[in-house]
Parts: C-alpha cells; sequence; structure tokens
C-alpha cells in the first residue's frame, strides 16, 4: 500500500482571501474618493497622489533590499495603501520634495523600522502625515478650494476648512450661528464642496467604499460605526448643553477627516484590535479624543492624533480584551 498521508499544521480550510486581494480590495474601495479628489482639485490631486505612491513603493523597496536585505514585498499592495492614504491626507498643492519626505518618514519610521507589514505599531501613513504638519505646518494647513478639473498646482486659491473656521470664530468670542452661516450646506460638504485634504471633502465617496468593503467583508462595522457614533453622542451631548458654543452631530461626521479615519485608517489590520468587543472600545476611544481635540485642543482636527493615540492602546486591549476560545465552557 503506498498510499501518502500528509500531516500538516491548521488551517485545513482556506477561505481564499490574502494579504494582496484584501489590499487591492482596499484601493478598490478608495478609487471613488480619488476620482472626486482628481475632480475638483485636477492636476495638483494627480501630481501628489502620483508622487506620494512612487515614493512609498521606492522607498520599501531600498529599504528592503538594501538595509534589512529581505524579501522585496513591495507587490503586497500595503505600499500602494500607504501611498493613496498619505495623498488623501494632504493638501493637493503640497510641492513635492515635501511628499517625498513624508512618504520617507511613512515608510521607514512608521513602518520598516517595526520590521514591516505586521509589525508596526502606528499607521505608517499618520505618521507621516502628522510628521508634516509638526515639521511644515504652513504648508500642510494651506488648503485648495475645489475648484473642479483645475489645471493648476501650487499656484492655486486657498482657503480655511470649516473646523479652521468654527475654531477660530469661536475662539474669537462670536456666536456659532453666525459662524454657521460661512459654512457650505450639509449636502454640499456630503459631495465635498468645502476646502481640505484630497480624501477628506469626499463624504459621498468615502461612504460608497465603506458599503463595499463590508459587501465584501474587508472589514466589519464595528470600527467604523464606533468612531462615528461615539463622535455623534458625544457632540450631540455638548450641543444640547450648549447650541451657540458646540456644532451639532452633523458637522463634526461631515467635516474634516473624520469618515476618512474611521473608514480606512482607523480599521488598517495591523494597528486595530483583534476582537469586535475591542474593536468597539478602540473606536469609541477615537471618537472621543478627536471630540476632545476638536472642540478643547489647539488644533481644530483631531482624527489623525486620535488614531495614533489609540494605536498605542491596541497591544493592551488585545491582551483585556480577548475574543472567547471555541469549545470553551462559561465557568
Amino acid at each position: 500500500m503506498n498510499t501518502k498521508v500528509l500531516v500538516a499544521p491548521s488551517p485545513h480550510v482556506h477561505s481564499g482571501d490574502s494579504i494582496q486581494k484584501n489590499m487591492y480590495g482596499v484601493v478598490f474601495a478608495m478609487l471613488p474618493a480619488l476620482l472626486f479628489s482628481f475632480f475638483y482639485f485636477g492636476l495638483g490631486a494627480l501630481v501628489v497622489t502620483l508622487t506620494a505612491v512612487a515614493s512609498c513603493y521606492l522607498f520599501e523597496f531600498l529599504i528592503q533590499k538594501y538595509i534589512l536585505q529581505s524579501e522585496v514585498t513591495i507587490n503586497d499592495g500595503s505600499a500602494l495603501i500607504t501611498g493613496i492614504l498619505l495623498a488623501f491626507n494632504v493638501p493637493s498643492n503640497l510641492p513635492i520634495w515635501i511628499i517625498i519626505i513624508g512618504a520617507l518618514v511613512s515608510i521607514g519610521i512608521g513602518k520598516m523600522t517595526f520590521g514591516g507589514l505586521g509589525n508596526n505599531v502606528f499607521n505608517p501613513a499618520l505618521v507621516g502625515r502628522v510628521f508634516l504638519l509638526i515639521s511644515f505646518p504652513v504648508q500642510m494647513t494651506s488648503w485648495p478650494k475645489p475648484t473642479g478639473l483645475s489645471s493648476g498646482y501650487i499656484d492655486v486659491e486657498t482657503g480655511a476648512t470649516p473646523l479652521a473656521i468654527i475654531k477660530e470664530g469661536l475662539n474669537s468670542g462670536q456666536p456659532l450661528s453666525k459662524l454657521m452661516s460661512e459654512i457650505p450646506s450639509n449636502m454640499d460638504l456630503f459631495l465635498g464642496n468645502m476646502g481640505g485634504s484630497m480624501g477628506e471633502i469626499a463624504g459621498a465617496a468615502l461612504v460608497l467604499g465603506l458599503i463595499y468593503m463590508l459587501i465584501r467583508k474587508i472589514i466589519t462595522w464595528h470600527i467604523p460605526v464606533s468612531v462615528i457614533g461615539s463622535v455623534a453622542i458625544f457632540t450631540g451631548i455638548l450641543h444640547m448643553v450648549d447650541p451657540e458654543a458646540y456644532a451639532g452631530p452633523l458637522f463634526h461626521i461631515l467635516t474634516g477627516g473624520l469618515l476618512l479615519g474611521g473608514i480606512f485608517m482607523a480599521t488598517d489590520y495591523v494597528t486595530s484590535p483583534m476582537s469586535n468587543k475591542g474593536m468597539i472600545i478602540y473606536g469609541i476611544g477615537i471618537g472621543v479624543l478627536t471630540v476632545v481635540i476638536r472642540v478643547f485642543g489647539a488644533y481644530p482636527e483631531g482624527v489623525s492624533f486620535a488614531i495614533l493615540i489609540m494605536n498605542a492602546f491596541v497591544p493592551l486591549i488585545n491582551v483585556y480584551v480577548k475574543p472567547k476560545r471555541f469549545g470553551e465552557k462559561r465557568k
């Protein structure tokens, strides 16, 4: 009898998912927002995106091949996602040399320093974004106004974001009702008719990406819903306490990088908790920190900082909030 018996470790049944498949699924989900950014910012969005993506690919290749001397894995899609997310988090008129620095920090410090994909503690694109915000605050807060298929890049008209208008106005003693008259309608905010970074202005496109990822089961609902829901509840309470000092929930959801962060950055596999309960705790933490920074902090926006802070708590959440083991009896 020559029958061979193969012995192999689990899993013995494979779902067909892979890192590469899921990564490119996320990229596909980002395409609507990317197309919206090309429409609103034209040439600037194209230049920023191509520079960020090419730089992330280049730096990951060079670091893996010549510094770590390990297998080159640039085709797994993670560098592509980092490049697009970095582009989504910066103004569309950011100079090329600053984008390249951001890509180097994202890949070199935010990812490869920890050992590459699967080992990084913080979201690489956000590490790059926050580094650029601290190092180049003027360039990183000069937001082009969306004009529609603009052929300009550096020399474009800029303006304040809705969050900055409210923050500066309230700090100068103006009532919220007067400031809200300067803000586009909720529908305009949802469709992207406002100043801001490339990826944060098109709420409708981001929601389309969320629906796609939920249907394809690339992510679960726990993090996006807990992030957005906690922001809605917290800001709703503040608005009820003093409507002239605190903007309502819809304003906070549709402005800034809340949708972008809650849908595409907080849900990063590596830097988010493993259990469903842990994801909800993580998402609530991001939502609460975002509101605290926006309302009581010096910066008008706080999503990036909130996600990075909660990234640091993920190992702790994973230790104390574990999924129930299969077959375990309740004590």
